[in-house]
Formats: structure tokens, C-alpha cells, sequence
């Protein structure tokens, strides 16, 4: 056997394949002008709804703030007269509005702190119950979110009513407990925790259902593993389920001011249209000056007032929002 034979014969690399031709491309289509405005074309029914719906009255409101309005101006028999800031200054300078805002945002901040702190709970139960008792919590949290605020009212007016009120009879027989013939509303800030419990009863049902759908975005392993390293129920709460829900929890805070600090019939109804003064907010002490008092203008400056204060409630959501997404 010869050299030649033995000898591993060199492997040759394949030869290269020359790349495909180039397909040439077409020329880029610029986007027309009119593809811009297809958006907004789209949008313009719903912004022109909003401009007759919201815009006309916040534009009206402003303008009466700085006028003189009264009855007179009403019915024709005067014009109405430019003022400037004057309804803003004695509004302002006014201790009675004072005291109203203080117990606004006392009322508001009660509401809104039970309302979440219930729903947090409820939602948090529901997720540790079966299926079918889910199911029924969710049924009659829908049903209590769509009864009617009036509805509503009346029902909570009967319950704490103190001649035929069924919880004055609840708790009278409780030992040594004599609440036979308690009016709640006797005093404000008592009357004032009653509303505050009606406005809460009608708002956990959209808390516990949006928290619980947050919930579901948790993931299992987080919670696991914070198990795992030691924490306990308050612990994997705080530390895993909580900042995951951030942006939810400042969602819902955000709306429930608002909507605590516009609180109106529940205060009227409950109240037979007549709010004493330790029973009013700003909404129902706008109404008043308005319509009780034929002040429009001053209630205009209240209601405006109100709008600002409630714009910096949105302006902190919105900084809030920015945090989180800057953090994301």
C-alpha cells in the first residue's frame, strides 16, 4: 500500500453562493395630508358633543362668576352688570365658605379612605373564595352599583329614620344599648357619617371590581417566592401586590375625590331638599346661593371655585401617572 493511499484526502470548503439580486423597491409613498386628519375627522362628532354638552356651561358659569345675576337679571327686568373679582372676594372673604370647604374635604377624604380601604379588603377576600360564591358577591356588587342614587337615599333615610328605623331596633337590643327614638341626624357631623355611609355603600362595588381585576395581573411566583423568603400575608401585600396595583389604586383614588367632592343628592334627598347649614358642602352651597338665596352669580364663583379645586386633584393623578410611567 502506497503513501498516496493512506492519506486522508483535504475536505474542500463548498464553493460560495453569490447573493441574491437586489429586488429594487418601489418609491416610498409619502403620507398625504388628508391621512392626518382622518383622526381628528373621526373625533370631531364626539369633541363636538363634548363643546355643546360641557363646553357652553363651563363657558356660561365663568361668565356669571363676573357679573351681578340676580332674580332681576333673570326675568329681563335689568341687564346684567360686569363686576370683575367682586363675587370671587366676598365669596372668599366669607367664614362660612370656609368651614364648608374644610367639611368637604373632610367628608371627601372620610369617603374615600373607607371606600378604598373596604374595597382592597372585599377584593382581596374574593379571591380566596370558590366560584360560585364569586359569583354571587359580583352579582349583588352589580345590583347595588345600579340601584339609583335616589333609590338609594330612600332606602338609607328609612334604615336610620328615628321613629321606624330598623337599626335603632337592631341595636336596642344589644344589652344595656337604648337607642329607641335616636334621630342621626340631630347633629351634623353625625348625620354627615350616615351620608358618608350611603356614598361608600354605592362606590365599594366599582372599587372591589376593578381591584379584583388588577388582582388577577399578579403574577403567583412573586407571591410564592416573597412566601418563600419569609414574608407573611402583610408582607407579600405590601411589598408584591401593591406596588403591582400602583397605578390602579391611583386611578380609583383619583376618581373617588372627585366624584366624594361632588356629592349632591345624596345630601339633598336625605335631607328633604332643605340642608341645615352644618349639613352643607360646596355643592349643595352653591345650589343654595344659586337658587335658595337667587344669588346666581355668587353660586357661579362657588361652583368655579370648586372646578379649581378639583383640577388640582387631577393635575396631582396626572403627576402621579407620569411617575409611574417614568419608573416603567
Amino acid at each position: 500500500m502506497s503513501a498516496a493511499d493512506t492519506t486522508t484526502p483535504a475536505k474542500v470548503p463548498p464553493p460560495r453562493q453569490a447573493p441574491p439580486p437586489a429586488v429594487p423597491k418601489g418609491p416610498r409613498r409619502r403620507r398625504t395630508s388628508g391621512g392626518a386628519a382622518v383622526p381628528w375627522a373621526l373625533l370631531a362628532p364626539c369633541l363636538l358633543i363634548l363643546a355643546l354638552v360641557m363646553g357652553y356651561p363651563l363657558v356660561r358659569l365663568v361668565t356669571l362668576s363676573f357679573q351681578k345675576f340676580g332674580q332681576s337679571q333673570l326675568w329681563g327686568f335689568q341687564p346684567a352688570e360686569s363686576v370683575g373679582f367682586d363675587n370671587f372676594s366676598k365669596v372668599l372673604g366669607d367664614s362660612e365658605f370656609w368651614t364648608v370647604v374644610v367639611r368637604t374635604i373632610v367628608f371627601a377624604a372620610g369617603s374615600v379612605v373607607f371606600t378604598m380601604v373596604l374595597g382592597m379588603l372585599i377584593a382581596l377576600l374574593l379571591q380566596r373564595v370558590s366560584g360560585w360564591v364569586k359569583t354571587l358577591i359580583n352579582i349583588a356588587l352589580v345590583a347595588t352599583w345600579g340601584m339609583p342614587i335616589i333609590v338609594a337615599t330612600t332606602v338609607f333615610k328609612w334604615l336610620f329614620d328615628s321613629d321606624y328605623g330598623i337599626l335603632n331596633a337592631l341595636l336596642s337590643k344589644l344589652p344595656g344599648v337604648d337607642m329607641v327614638g335616636h334621630n342621626w341626624f340631630a347633629s351634623g357631623p353625625q348625620g354627615l357619617v350616615v351620608i358618608m355611609l350611603l356614598v361608600v355603600w354605592g362606590a365599594v362595588p366599582f372599587v372591589v371590581i376593578t381591584l379584583s381585576a388588577g388582582l388577577t395581573q399578579v403574577p403567583s411566583e412573586l407571591e410564592e417566592a416573597a412566601r418563600l423568603d419569609g414574608a407573611g400575608a402583610w408582607g407579600v401585600f405590601r411589598y408584591v401586590t401593591l406596588p403591582i396595583l400602583k397605578p390602579i389604586v391611583v386611578m380609583l383614588t383619583t376618581l373617588s375625590v372627585i366624584w366624594d367632592m361632588g356629592v349632591f343628592p345624596q345630601v339633598f334627598v336625605m335631607r328633604g331638599g332643605h340642608p341645615e347649614a352644618e349639613f352643607q358642602l360646596l355643592t349643595t352651597y352653591s345650589y343654595d346661593r344659586a337658587f335658595v338665596v337667587n344669588d346666581y352669580a355668587q353660586g357661579s364663583a362657588i361652583a368655579l371655585l370648586t372646578v379649581v379645586l378639583l383640577l388640582g386633584v387631577v393635575a396631582v393623578y396626572m403627576r402621579q401617572m407620569l411617575k409611574i410611567g417614568e419608573v416603567e
